[in-house]
């Protein structure tokens, strides 16, 4: 009976844990959001591809990150909705946001890759929202 007296405990221990844990598309959902390109070059690999409005390139992170703060420049975000995630493992995750700014709509998709629970974009995607 002594045992069942701790297990409560051990229940809310898991949920907090769980509930705790950022997913990783949420957090590049918000760093768009606030038009954070600083942030967000934190969270790219050193090399990824860039496709921004048409324009295919593969990118430094730092080159990427520039190219994102004139995007921010010339588009202030509003809001970010995520639209679709794929999480189904641990070192690939795919997110697909809808990105609302001054000038218009934006579909938004990247692909995060990585080892030791460490995932960094290697491939984004901005496009304009067809209606």
């Amino acid at each position: 009976m002594r045992k069942l007296q701790f297990l409560p405990l051990l229940v809310m221990f898991f949920v907090l844990q769980s509930a705790t844990t950022v997913d990783p598309i949420d957090s590049i959902a918000e760093l768009f959001k606030q038009g954070n390109s600083a942030e967000l070059t934190k969270q790219m690999a050193s090399t990824l591809d860039v496709s921004l409005l048409r324009k295919e390139e593969t990118y430094s992170n730092t080159q990427a990150g520039i190219i994102l703060g004139k995007f921010f420049t010339q588009n202030k975000p509003k809001s970010v909705k995520v639209l679709h995630r794929v999480n189904t493992s641990n070192a690939y995750r795919l997110g697909v946001l809808l990105l609302t700014t001054d000038k218009g709509a934006f579909r938004v998709s990247f692909t995060l890759n990585g080892t030791k629970g460490v995932l960094q974009i290697i491939d984004l995607r901005i496009e304009a929202e067809k209606a």
